[in-house]
């Protein structure tokens, strides 16, 4: 029986035992209790194993077999049937493997639990505002000005305490929409760290001046969704943006100078963002995919086309009710060339898509891996399945998943942060003057709460999305701890300083790709621009309108140490000596 988040108590589900071995437990060297008939069997760590090899091909060139699943063995229809041997107090090769690979599974057990748990402090709102106003809860039921019903919040926090099943389907809702797997919060990980052992800071705080500028960021996002990259440097809208975010009390976006400039304005805060386009290369270069060629224009939607404009759509979303008709789409596959771009490819995209691209682009390009990998510098043989394309492919895949169960427990059991279209709902109502909330000046007195209003007729963040955003809580980010995770695992795999040649941008259209031939087109590198294909994630859920800046730098650092973990625990089962060193999201370098 394990204690969950909230104080409720989960049974684990085991098999019954077939025979006395599978009844116990073993013992830190994974070895199994004997009575007093059996002979005493030696331990066998997966470092004492190798010692059993010599006498293992001894035992092949004999006519015997190896087998890693212990007794089994496979036989031809002639062979005569053989007396099962006597055991010896010395396992053999198959067995002494077995015994190595349950002390591999202890040994990363044990480093796992000495990571311990870290505290899990939110930001406090959900007890500050006993109404529930400045915490997520779209999909339940609402009042007429957007407020969920109590007795519906009551039963969605009774069950994220008691993490019972049937608890969950007890969950009032307001319409259709179902909400977003939160059960997923819960599940275990066999490798890595445990998604309840980390923790992210808590989340700016309602009232706070950040979450206010956070706030003027997406409302100037949403005005500038179909202004091109390419024109940033001469747009009003975007001149206007950079003046409005350059005076917001607590603005934590990047600057230069002081200041929020065109070549600023929507990056993220990795090492490398600022370098180049504000598109990664891994979003735009054209590539193969074994026998397929790639060509990076994807399907985007029309210009000028926002949702949940107007106060009856919004708090129909609110309820869960779902669109009237899906998105717009446009008839022209385009490289992504604005935010409205951006914003349809985190909308359609599988979870790691962007990053198993980005691997196998790396592949294809024959990007050097680093030296820690053992096969770099072997003079007899080549990585495939460990240590070779198959195996950072399957990193990938890992990573994914494992900080996705990360981050869906941040979401749902620790800050349940409410999303921008909901903070936008309590503003629109605020300056309508239907009641009141503690909404910081910086938003009411900013230029983009005043674009809004006179474009949209109201304060509501304008959605590129017509379902608006998920049904599940903004803080963590499911795309950044993705991308947190995948391009650290990627980092550590290729040599970071590889310098990526022929910088291409899209073309004002979208419709081609065009060399870049910025001041800077030669300090573009692998590393840089695996860290600006976060930021592009992040950019791309904010331009929609459904996440906050915040969700994506502490997200990327939560997916960060789910791939830090990983690769320390799969470190312990390979037989070749390897290194792994990454150069992390603040620029600091770690090896393991």
């Amino acid at each position: 029986m394990t204690t969950c988040a909230g104080g409720g108590t989960h049974m684990t589900k085991r098999k019954e035992p077939t025979d006395r071995r599978n009844s116990q437990e073993p013992d830190a060297a994974g070895m199994l209790p004997t009575d007093a008939s059996d002979p005493v069997p030696q331990p066998v760590t997966r470092r004492t194993f190798l010692g059993y090899v010599g006498a293992g091909a001894a035992m092949t060139a004999a006519g015997g077999s190896l087998s890693a699943c212990g007794d089994n063995q496979i036989t031809s229809q002639t062979a005569t049937p053989t007396p099962s041997p006597t055991v010896s107090p010395t396992p053999t090769v198959a067995e002494a493997r077995q015994q190595a690979a349950r002390a591999t599974r202890v040994e990363a057990a044990e480093m796992a639990y000495a990571r311990g748990v870290e505290p899990h402090p939110n930001n406090g709102d959900e007890d500050r505002y006993p109404s529930h106003f400045a915490n997520f809860s779209k999909a339940l039921p609402h009042d007429e000005l957007g407020v969920v019903e109590p007795a519906a919040y009551e039963a969605y926090l009774h069950a994220l305490s008691t993490g019972r099943p049937e608890d969950f389907e007890n969950i009032p809702l307001g319409g259709k929409a179902k909400l977003a797997n939160p059960q997923a919060g819960l599940a275990f990980d066999l490798e890595g760290p445990d998604s309840h052992c980390m923790a992210m800071p808590p989340a700016p705080r309602f009232d706070s001046a950040e979450q206010a500028g956070e706030l003027v960021e997406l409302y100037w996002m949403a005005l500038a969704r179909d202004v091109h990259f390419s024109d940033y440097a001469t747009d009003a809208t975007i001149a206007a943006a950079c003046d409005d975010l350059s005076a917001l009390t607590d603005f934590t976006g990047p600057k230069q100078s002081g200041s929020v400039t065109p070549a600023t304005i929507f990056r993220g805060l990795t090492p490398g963002d600022l370098a180049g386009p504000p598109v990664s290369q891994f979003l735009l270069r054209d590539f193969t995919y074994g026998s397929l060629i790639v060509l990076h224009r994807q399907k985007t939607v029309v210009p000028n086309v926002d949702y949940l404009t107007g106060f009856t759509d919004w708090l129909s979303s609110q309820n869960g009710t779902p669109p009237p008709s899906g998105p717009s789409f446009d008839v022209i596959p385009r490289y992504i060339r604005n935010l409205r771009d951006l914003a349809a490819y985190v909308h359609l995209d599988t979870p790691s898509e962007a990053f198993m691209n980005a691997c196998i682009m790396l592949l294809g390009q024959g990007v050097p891996v680093k030296d820690g990998n053992p096969y770099k510098h072997s003079a007899t043989q080549g990585g495939f399945t460990t240590f070779g394309p198959p195996h950072i492919q399957a990193l990938v895949g890992d990573g994914t998943i494992r900080a996705l169960k990360a981050v869906w427990f941040q979401k749902w059991f620790v800050h349940r942060r409410l999303r921008p279209e909901e903070y936008a709902g309590r503003v629109h109502v605020h300056v309508n003057d239907e009641t009141s909330y503690p909404v910081h000046q910086d938003v009411l007195n900013s230029v983009a709460l005043q674009r809004v209003q006179e474009q949209y007729g109201s304060a509501l963040l304008p959605q590129a999305y017509p379902e608006g955003c998920p049904t599940h809580p903004s803080y963590g980010a499911g795309h950044n701890a993705i991308a947190g995770a995948c391009i650290t695992l990627l980092k550590a795999w290729f040599v970071e300083e590889t310098k990526m040649t022929n910088p291409v941008v899209a073309s004002a259209d979208g419709t081609r790709l065009d060399p870049y031939t910025g001041s800077d087109a030669d300090s573009l590198t692998v590393g840089g621009e695996l860290n600006k294909l976060a930021g592009n994630m992040a950019a791309g859920r904010d331009a929609a309108g459904i996440h906050w800046r915040s969700d994506y730098w502490e997200s990327i650092l939560l997916g960060e140490r789910v791939a830090l973990g990983l690769l320390e625990e799969q470190k312990l089962t390979f037989n070749e000596p390897s290194t792994f060193t990454v150069t992390k999201f603040d620029g600091t370098v770690v090896t393991i």
